[in-house]
Parts: C-alpha cells; sequence; structure tokens
C-alpha cells in the first residue's frame, strides 16, 4: 500500500479507543501515509493529560519518518460550543483551547471546529445559536494565530450549520477571512448536498477535503464502498477547483487497518 497510501492523509478516529496517537501514526507511516489528522480524545491524544503523554515520542515518529500532522480533530460529541448552559459552553472553549495550543506544538497547520449543536426536538434560534459560535471564535482565532496554527470549520450534519451555505454565510458574518473550511464530502451527501456544488462554493476558504463512504438511511464514515457518496466523480470536481492537497481519510471501523488500506486501494482505482 506505501506508494498508493502516500497520495492521502490519514485520521486517527478509528483508533482512539485502541492506542495512543504516537503508537498508531508510527505504524501508519509503515504502511506509507506522511500527512495526519489525529483525533483528540482521551488515552489518544488529549492536551490536558500528565506531561502530555505521548508528545515526544509522536513527535519523534514523526521526524524518523518525515511525517507532519496537518490537523488536530476536535472531541465534537462530548463538547458544544453552541450549548445553552454557560458552564457547557464554558468547558467546551477550555477543552477546544488546550488543542489550539497543542496543533501549535504539533506544527499543524489547522485545527477542525465545529459551530455547536441544537437541540434536535427544540432548538434554540439560530441567532442564539450563531451569537454562542461566533463567541467562541471571538476567543480561539485569536489564540491559534499567537500559536501559529488557524480554524478549520467542517460542515458536520449534527451541527446547527450542516450545510455548506449556511457555514459559509455565517463565516463570511463573522468577518475573519484566516478561518478556513474543511468538506467532508460524506457529510454533504447525507445530508442531500450536491459535493460538485458545495466544493465549489467552498473552494475560497477551503483547506482540506475529508473521505469516507456513507448512505443517507443513516450517519456513518464507513470504508469505501460501504455507502452510496459517489467518489467516481469527485477526483474531477477537485481538479476543476484547484484543489491540490491530499484528502483525509476520515474512516471508522473495527477493523481499520485493513479498511484503510483497502479504501485505499478503491479510491486510487477511481483516480484519486
Amino acid at each position: 500500500m506505501t506508494a498508493q497510501a502516500a497520495k492521502f492523509g490519514c485520521n486517527t478516529y478509528s483508533y482512539v479507543y485502541s492506542e495512543r496517537a504516537d503508537r498508531c501514526i508510527a505504524r501508519l507511516m509503515d504502511f506509507g501515509f506522511r500527512e495526519f489528522e489525529p483525533m483528540v480524545h482521551p488515552g489518544h491524544l488529549w492536551p490536558a493529560s500528565p506531561k502530555a503523554e505521548g508528545l515526544k515520542e509522536l513527535r519523534q515518529a514523526l521526524d524518523r519518518g518525515g511525517g507532519r500532522i496537518v490537523t488536530l480533530n476536535m472531541p465534537n460529541i462530548d463538547i458544544n460550543v453552541a450549548a445553552m448552559s454557560e458552564d457547557m459552553r464554558a468547558y467546551s472553549l477550555d477543552v477546544l483551547e488546550g488543542v489550539v495550543r497543542l496543533a501549535g506544538e504539533l506544527g499543524a497547520a489547522g485545527v477542525v471546529v465545529g459551530p455547536g449543536k441544537a437541540n434536535p426536538l427544540l432548538p434554540a434560534p439560530d441567532a442564539t445559536l450563531s451569537r454562542h459560535f461566533f463567541a467562541a471564535l471571538d476567543r480561539l482565532a485569536p489564540l491559534a494565530k499567537r500559536c501559529g496554527t488557524e480554524l478549520w470549520a467542517e460542515n458536520m450534519p449534527f451541527a446547527f450549520l450542516p450545510q455548506i451555505d449556511a457555514l459559509l454565510s455565517a463565516l463570511d458574518e463573522y468577518g475573519d477571512p484566516s478561518i478556513g473550511v474543511v468538506y467532508d464530502v460524506a457529510n454533504a451527501h447525507f445530508v442531500g448536498e450536491d459535493i460538485r456544488a458545495g466544493l465549489t462554493k467552498a473552494q475560497p476558504r477551503l483547506k482540506l477535503v475529508h473521505l469516507s463512504d456513507t448512505g443517507r438511511a443513516g450517519y456513518k464514515h464507513d470504508p469505501v464502498g460501504r455507502g452510496d457518496v459517489p467518489f467516481a466523480g469527485i477526483p474531477a470536481m477537485l481538479r476543476e477547483i484547484g484543489y491540490g492537497k491530499r484528502s483525509m481519510l476520515e474512516i471508522t471501523s473495527s477493523n481499520p487497518d485493513h479498511d484503510i488500506a483497502d479504501s485505499v486501494q478503491r479510491l486510487a482505482a477511481m483516480g484519486f
């Protein structure tokens, strides 16, 4: 898999319960990957760990193999910057500030952030949710600049801005051009978005593309081939908008070594 894996970056989502990020990434480098997006998760990679457990080893593994951390991905299930509880928002921002500082320490170009989640049964008004999101950006964006990294907002189906149009409109309203976008094709497909149109709209802020598979009946980040994301047309779409970076595999699996390798083969055969 070595030559084909080098065409992609690899997220560590599937390994958060099984091993530390440094050990996981060292093995993924043996597979041929050179760019990574670690998930920030207790026991895997966590800014509050005593003596930043595994951080030295992670740097050493990257140095030995010529790898780099492109992004850190936030623990978005456990936190919510748009929560109605002030205490929850404060805790969420404390965690994210630690993630931003860790990104600076690791030389990551960006930190994946979400706009926050609404109550699915009785959501707060959009204006209220946006105000909380913007308040989070007020704290996190200046810190990111000081730490030498950036905030990259992602289109997330469980967020209160699931569509790329709404997310981009919110970022334009906020007005900071340094805030980028991560476009997740599985997320877009799940919410019924046209991927070509979404990529085209995101292009001015686009920093990274996430790849995984899903259907529309249930939200997944499956290995390629287990859903119906229209991958075959995506390489041409990326060329059309001038996207020349590696796309990031963000696959969840109980057998990740096999399924990530298989996804690489399938995507390479489709022209990625």
